[in-house]
């Protein structure tokens, strides 16, 4: 079957605890490099997850499929906002942390059953944004990129 795949890598000098906070419980943290934007969930495996915008919408949701703090983390989602990608079928991300010396290795890995997918397409556009400020925020306390992303 025919896929789509996108696979984002960055290196964070940080501790894998601080990255997973970062990444799941610290919701002003993640306020700050996700646009004002946040997930939510229990973080359990079987539990509901979502991304929420700045206006308290809820543009993706799904469940958590695997859940191994502070090393990986499997969300299966669908996009409920704009039309052009809710027709989509689910994604699945998978986001692993591997600590490397004074660093985490953090991967984002998205894959979707469908050749040609424009979710995958856009995913690829917000998350080296998304990341770069995740970066930044932890290794000075300043966000890289002040303007919201362009769907945002």
């Amino acid at each position: 079957m025919a896929r789509s795949i996108f696979v984002y890598v960055s290196y964070i000098r940080t501790t894998p605890e601080r990255l997973w906070s970062a990444l799941t419980d610290d919701i002003e943290f993640m306020k700050q490099y996700w646009f004002a934007g946040h997930c939510e969930s229990e973080w359990t495996v079987g539990s509901t997850w979502k991304l929420v915008s700045t206006d308290g919408e809820v543009m993706d949701q799904g469940e958590i499929v695997e859940v191994a703090p502070p090393r990986r983390l499997v969300i299966r989602y669908r996009h409920v906002l704009r039309d052009e990608f809710k027709s989509e079928d689910d994604v699945l991300c998978t986001i692993e942390l591997e600590p490397r010396g004074a660093a985490v290795k953090l991967t984002v890995t998205h894959v979707m059953e469908r050749e040609g997918s424009k979710f995958i397409a856009g995913v690829s556009l917000g998350w080296p944004v998304v990341v770069s400020n995740l970066k930044s925020l932890i290794e000075s306390g300043a966000i890289a990129v002040v303007d919201p992303l362009p769907w945002a």
